[in-house]
């Protein structure tokens, strides 16, 4: 029998998915997106050069999103090393 097989039948699988860091960024992830929906009042963004107004969850939300490509490219980025 492999090992996968024998993981699948006493759950270990999953018990390893739910580690704490894994469940830690769960909560920072939630957390961050209430921030985010919690700030709905327009706002003025200087981009350069224009001026756009938008509510300040679409900028905040923007942002994350950027943040989390960056870091997604980065870690695949060091893992193709």
């Amino acid at each position: 029998m492999s090992t996968k097989t024998s993981e699948r039948r006493t759950g270990e699988s999953r018990t390893r998915a739910l580690t704490p860091a894994r469940i830690a960024v769960l909560v920072l992830a939630v957390l961050g997106l209430v921030f985010i929906f919690e700030n709905t009042a327009d706002t003025e963004i200087r981009l350069l050069v224009p001026v756009v107004t938008m509510p300040l969850w679409v900028a905040l939300l923007a942002t994350g999103l950027i943040g989390a490509l960056c870091g997604s490219y980065l870690t695949l980025a060091r893992r193709r090393r």
